[in-house]
């Protein structure tokens, strides 16, 4: 039985990127359905063109009939994102939330989505109603290894502009995404004021939404206002009062990435407290910017105090000069078990090496 085109979620997922099938759990909590109401879930699975295939009506099977009666309809919340490349690591997967109560009673219901293959990009727009204005486009690395290896992250780095985004998907998005997303809107009534952030899967046949959130992304952020040259108030101001239509952003040509400096051990168990040094040195490089997350003051000193601890960001004529100015800043930082990526933007430097200014 082939997988790769399924993903197995429990109670519902925020996205990763990669072949296989998808596992996640959430704290959710909704009764289990029956296994009548199960069947009939399958079979509208089956309807479904998104979804009627052997792939994921097979691994549908994956799961015992006792595991089946405890499926729940996807509900929001997702966390914790694992990945399974094949059945049996699925069959694992299954077994360590709902057996092994991994999670408790959070990994008690499962639900079983489409896989989506391609390649991530995230977009943000300020939305007042019916009314919006698209920023630059951004990609995020999840994976905490090289290679878009291991375990799902918050982001372990990001670049913009995306390199697999261009003029036409934009189109698409706004006439089969973000115009019938806001109608939808305003057909239930809901005027939405804020800041509107879609994640994207870039597929063979076009964007797909992964997720939508109501807040800026991490780490896109941390490249899209370097970027913006703009400030950034009255944008929000004009969002909340209803007149974003009258603005307009002015943006930095120079591309931008920012690398993730993470705890040893994140996104798993990991320690806090570590020293950081060379915060000032780093600083002082040209178009280098150094945002705190997960740190803290001890007198004079600056500790670690989370799992993503900094992001450091090179802003550069190109890609490339972009991403050594980054990587130059990230070497004069130093913690105890420090650990970062250090292939992010790398395999889109060889298609965006010419000037973008």
């Amino acid at each position: 039985m082939r997988t790769k085109a399924i993903a197995l979620v429990c109670i519902a997922a925020s996205a990763a990127i990669s072949s296989g099938v998808l596992v996640a759990q959430s704290g959710a909590s909704r009764p289990p359905v029956t296994a009548a109401q199960y069947e009939q879930w399958k079979r509208d699975l089956s309807n479904w063109g998104r979804w009627g295939t052997d792939d994921q009506i097979g691994a549908l099977n994956l799961i015992t009939p006792a595991k089946r009666r405890q499926a729940a309809a996807l509900v929001k919340d997702g966390i914790s994102v694992s990945l399974a490349a094949d059945a049996d690591t699925a069959r694992s997967t299954i077994d360590d939330m709902m057996d092994q109560a991994r999670f408790g009673d959070a990994g008690r219901r499962i639900v079983i989505e489409e896989f989506l293959h391609g390649t991530e990009c995230s977009l943000h727009a300020f939305v007042n109603g019916n009314n919006y204005l698209l920023l630059e486009s951004a990609r995020d690395h999840k994976r905490a290894l090289d290679g878009d290896q291991g375990p799902n992250t918050g982001g372990m780095g990001a670049f913009s502009p995306a390199n697999n985004w261009n003029s036409k998907l934009q189109s698409r998005f706004v006439t089969e995404i973000m115009q019938p997303l806001l109608r939808g809107l305003i057909q239930e009534s809901v005027t939405f004021r804020g800041l509107l952030y879609p994640g994207l899967i870039i597929t063979s046949k076009g964007p797909s939404v992964l997720e939508f959130n109501c807040r800026f992304g991490d780490p896109e952020t941390q490249v899209l206002l370097p970027r913006m040259k703009s400030d950034l108030l009255p944008l929000l101001e004009a969002t909340i009062d209803g007149k974003i239509e009258q603005c307009a952003i002015e943006w930095d040509p120079r591309a931008a990435v920012t690398v993730v400096l993470a705890s040893g051990g994140y996104p798993g168990k990991y320690e806090t407290g570590k020293s950081i040094f060379g915060l000032e040195e780093a600083a002082k490089l040209e178009d280098v910017q150094i945002f705190h997350a997960g740190t803290k003051r001890d007198g004079s000193d600056v500790k670690t105090a989370g799992g993503r601890v900094l992001a450091v960001t090179g802003l550069g004529s190109t890609l490339e000069a972009a991403r050594s100015r980054a990587y130059d800043a990230v070497s004069r930082i130093h913690f105890e078990n420090c650990h970062y990526r250090q292939d992010i933007a790398l395999n889109a430097v060889p298609a965006n090496v010419s000037e973008l200014s």
